[in-house]
């Protein structure tokens, strides 16, 4: 899909009044990362490869995925997909958009562009935040680099039927929810391996996915805490960034 915003200025919209969080979140975004201690709360277990993002040397396939945030009704959410069975890779997994830097891209240009190839999310409508950090994934051989974006209204989604084979939105308290993540003892390549995972309608969320959303949730926390000591938020949020069993 042809993408005619992609060298236009991204657009600066104002979120401030709807997400009272966007500030200490964009905060949180620019001091150093949990990384992957955080990332690893949600890795299957035993997971191969678990030092080999730390070599600055690593020889990998490189991809930007995109975790963009915006409103849907009275409450942020995030969109994720589950990923056809025509991909070259992570056939039917639940996944952010994303996909392999094209030469000459960075990490933030290849997010925007899968962006728009999966979902026709354009561009000039969204605030790039910040990042969070690479991941390893020992399976494919790719590094990906998350950039977390913020759409100040929800996108007129409409999928690559090539790519995606549904959308999935996922309001961020539901994620934040301790119950929504879960554990399973699961059979992968002849071994039993421990599997966790956020309980998404009836989608599993895991590996990589689930450790990148890990550390988002983590700075979320961060940041509704020092929303908290300003603004006051409530109950029932402040109990779910407060529980560790949301990614430990």
């Amino acid at each position: 899909m042809n993408n005619p915003t992609l060298d236009q200025e991204p657009k600066i919209v104002s979120v401030l009044s709807v997400s009272p969080w966007f500030s200490p979140l964009r905060a949180a975004l620019s001091r150093p990362l949990p990384g992957l201690p955080v990332q690893l709360r949600m890795s299957p277990q035993p997971r191969p490869g678990t030092d080999r993002i730390l070599d600055p040397h690593l020889d990998c396939r490189r991809a930007g995925v995109l975790v963009l945030i915006y409103p849907c009704g009275d409450e942020p959410c995030l969109v994720l997909t589950r990923r056809t069975d025509a991909v070259d890779t992570h056939r039917g997994q639940i996944s952010f958009p994303g996909g392999s830097l094209d030469p000459g891209e960075d990490a933030v240009t290849a997010a925007l562009r899968e962006g728009w190839e999966e979902l026709a999310i354009d561009p000039a409508r969204l605030e790039v935040v910040g990042a969070l950090s690479p991941l390893y994934i020992p399976p494919s051989g790719f590094c990906i680099y998350p950039t977390v974006a913020y759409a100040a209204a929800r996108p007129d989604f409409v999928p690559n039927p090539q790519e995606v084979a549904e959308i999935i939105e996922a309001p961020l308290a539901h994620l934040l929810a301790p119950d929504t993540r879960q554990e399973e003892t699961w059979e992968i390549r002849g071994a039993p391996v421990r599997v966790p995972f956020y309980a998404v309608g009836h989608h599993k969320v895991w590996g990589a996915t689930a450790m990148v959303l890990c550390e988002l949730l983590a700075l979320l926390q961060t940041s509704e805490t020092e929303r908290s000591m300003t603004d006051g938020v409530a109950a029932r949020s402040m109990a779910a960034a407060h529980d560790p069993r949301v990614c430990d």
